[in-house]
Order: structure tokens, then sequence, then C-alpha cells
């Protein structure tokens, strides 16, 4: 894509998400583009964002599950960046008509306390890193088609990437743990729509470990000379499917001795 291209593409973002609806494909409208492409109009977007006054306040990591990387048809993760007008108290109703096509993902949050940079980060040196991992929900959202009405065709990694992730809000509880207190493996939740279990799943489906989601971060953003800050928010990826979030539902997620966090959609 050429910058003019890529300026654009994140300007129509910017606006879809302001305006609340989707665009289409960016992949059909530039069959050439590439994942550095997508990563271009995410940094153009987050930029736009920024300059019309949101604060960033971490990043997210998606795609790292299995369960999630076969709902989607895609087999790498991605990442995108977590914004101050995201974030949701536990137990808040998210305003009607707050997002598009909004759903829900359980994941384990990690609140840094020292900068991670650069690649060929160990376990050990994300753990010492961390001051606190949290039980929390993600909140996705697409600005941009799931699938074309007219072709058929379906999202690929390039439009997820450059629609920030599909990334849209996050919901962190009230609980914080120190990183050692458990086996992040074995952290796991049940995640119940209106009372109904609808996803469990366990840490262990985000790449084997959720701390290998950070690793994994903190390799990507080296690739562009960027790193993670003390004090920022790390969604580690979903270990179950996303879960549909239509107006009046309520969402509950228990995380067991780790904690719970909850939901609703007005």
């Amino acid at each position: 894509m050429t910058p003019d291209e890529i300026a654009a593409a994140a300007e129509a973002l910017f606006q879809a998400e302001r305006e609340r609806r989707q665009i289409g494909l960016l992949s059909a409208a530039h069959p050439s583009i590439t994942l550095d492409d997508a990563y271009a109009v995410q940094a153009a977007l987050v930029a736009r964002k920024a300059a019309a006054g949101a604060r960033v306040i971490g990043w997210k990591i998606g795609l790292t599950s299995r369960a999630m990387q076969s709902q989607l048809a895609i087999d790498t993760p991605d990442s995108g960046v977590l914004f101050d007008d995201m974030a949701f108290d536990d137990g808040a109703t998210v305003p009607a008509g707050r997002f598009i096509q909004p759903r829900i993902e359980a994941e384990i949050a990690f609140v840094l306390k020292a900068p991670l940079q650069g690649a060929g980060l160990t376990r050990d040196q994300v753990l010492a890193a961390t001051e606190a991992v949290v039980p929390a929900l993600e909140i996705l959202d697409t600005r941009i088609v799931r699938t074309d009405p007219s072709t058929g065709a379906v999202r690929k990694i390039f439009d997820t990437v450059a629609d920030n992730a599909a990334n849209a809000g996050i919901v962190m509880g009230r609980q914080r743990h120190a990183p050692q207190d458990f086996d992040l493996r074995w952290v796991g939740a049940i995640l119940k729509r209106d009372g109904v279990v609808e996803e469990t799943g366990l840490g262990a489906g985000v790449l084997d470990d959720p701390v290998t989601g950070i690793v994994w971060l903190a390799e990507r953003l080296a690739h562009y000379g960027q790193g993670l800050a003390a004090g920022e928010v790390v969604l580690s990826g979903s270990f179950i499917r996303a879960v549909e979030a239509p107006p009046r539902s309520r969402f509950h997620a228990d995380f067991g001795p780790f904690g719970s966090v909850e939901v609703s959609f007005g």
C-alpha cells in the first residue's frame, strides 16, 4: 500500500468507529496488502485517535489460542493498542449503541511495573516486570465487515490487524495477584451470558502459557523499534472463543480463586 492508501484506510476506520458503521474488506480493496501494511494502517489509526485526545494505556494480544484462530481461520497472533476510553469498570453497563457488533472474550491481564523491550526476553524477565495479573474481559468490535455480502469473502489477518486487532474495550476485575502466586497455565474461567454457560477455558490455551503471549508481543514490537512501558496493561490473549454480546445481555466470568469480572450491555 502507498502512504496515501494507508492514511486513507486509517481515516476510514477512524470515522467508521465514530459513526458506528462498518467499511469493506481492506484485503479486497488492496489484494497485495502485507502484514507490514496492515500494522502501518493500525499505527496511523492509533496516531489519529491520539490526536483526537485518546490516551494509550496498553496493548492487547489476539488470536493466540487455537480456539480463536480456528474461529477466524487465521494462524498467527496479532496485537493492538488499548486506549483510556476503552476501559470499563467491573460490573459496568456498556451504553446502548456504543459498539457495532460487540463480542466478549475472557483472558488474563498483566499490569507492568517495569518496561519490556527487545527480542529474546525470557519468561522470568516478563514475570519480574509484572506488578500484577488480573482477571479480565475483552470487548471486541469490528469496523470492517466480517464477511463481504456480495462475494462471501471473509476477513483476513490484514483486516483484523489494520482494525486495531478488533479492539474495543477492556473490563478488569477487582482482584490483583502477584504473577508468581498462580500457575497461569491452569487459571481458567467459566463465562456465562445471561446466566448460561457459553464458554470455558484455561490459560494454557494461550500459546501453552499466557506469559508466552507477552514474550511474543515484545518481540513483535521490537521489530518496529517499540516496547512495553511500565504502568501499561497487556491483555495476554483469549483462551475461549468470542461470544456475541447483543443488547441487554449480561456477562459473568468466574475465574475461581483467581477472581471474577462482570459486564452488561444496554
